[in-house]
């Protein structure tokens, strides 16, 4: 065969063959979304952190100490819920460091780096994943409430602003989770330093008691602190206190606006951080 000839050949060939267009980024998103909700599937125990997990601390509190709490609310039950799912919200970013980083960790994002596919896919696909994973701990928590005595009393205009309030800030929440999940080196770094972070600060708030009583330097952090904007927010829009405790500081007497604010912060703060880790990480 001379050489023209199998020039030609290849030619007709490569004219025959199909041509391949990578999916749109909706369809990547989708798949990753899939991928992570498969994983669930497989292995219910990774939904542990939002429905055994928030359900033990509303037994704990509401049947074992919330006797010796006092709160502005005719119920301590009715009190807690909002914590509790606001704590829930915020361990959401637990999920996404987690994964992320055993992705990493395990060459599994180096192969879809192999793929014809954004880089992006990966950090919205966990994102979505993430406030699926932290919706079904709030419907957990909501179905357990109704149960224990907690109701919403003020409305469905106020009830959904209160419910996307919570979502809103678990996408903030969610940011902080790629961006440890990006910059620590295994999964036992992000487990040790998301425990000695994030629990002190869902506690160290209005979450599970008032912070009147607290010292004068613990409370000003409490009030100051986003969950708790969050949490007073909840309470007001769901009608679970009478209003705003007396003498509260600035951001409990602007719940709503403050923890918009607050949400919009954070996102804007750490989501160019945790997108720079991630192509820092990524580009090794």
């Amino acid at each position: 065969m001379s050489q023209s000839t199998a020039t030609d050949t290849r030619r007709r060939a490569d004219a025959a063959a199909p041509v391949l267009h990578p999916p749109g980024l909706l369809r990547q998103v989708q798949m990753m979304v899939w991928r992570s909700l498969k994983h669930t599937r497989r292995q219910p125990e990774m939904l542990t952190d939002v429905t055994i997990q928030p359900i033990m601390f509303v037994v704990l509190f509401a049947f074992v100490f919330g006797g010796s709490i006092q709160t502005d609310s005719a119920s301590y039950r009715e009190w807690l819920l909002p914590g509790i799912m606001a704590q829930t919200m915020a361990f959401s970013s637990f999920i996404v460091a987690n994964g992320l980083n055993m992705d990493l960790d395990k060459g599994i994002i180096d192969r879809f780096r192999s793929l014809p596919i954004s880089r992006g896919s990966v950090l919205i696909g966990r994102s979505v994943y993430g406030i699926i994973h932290s919706s079904i701990g709030v419907f957990v928590m909501s179905m357990t409430g109704l149960v224990i005595g907690w109701r919403i009393r003020d409305g469905f205009g106020p009830a959904v602003l209160a419910f996307a309030l919570l979502l809103l800030f678990g996408f903030s929440m969610i940011w902080i989770g790629i961006l440890v999940g990006s910059a620590m080196r295994s999964p036992e770094a992000v487990n040790g330093l998301m425990f000695t972070t994030m629990f002190p600060i869902t506690f160290l708030a209005n979450t599970f008691a008032p912070t009147a009583a607290m010292p004068s330097v613990l409370r000003t952090i409490a009030e100051w602190n986003p969950i708790s904007a969050l949490v007073q927010a909840m309470r007001e829009l769901w009608g679970n206190v009478p209003g705003t405790p007396p003498g509260a500081a600035w951001p409990l007497q602007h719940a709503v606006g403050v923890s918009i604010g607050w949400s919009l912060l954070i996102t804007a703060v750490v989501a160019p951080l945790a997108i720079r880790a991630y192509v820092r990480r990524t580009t090794d």
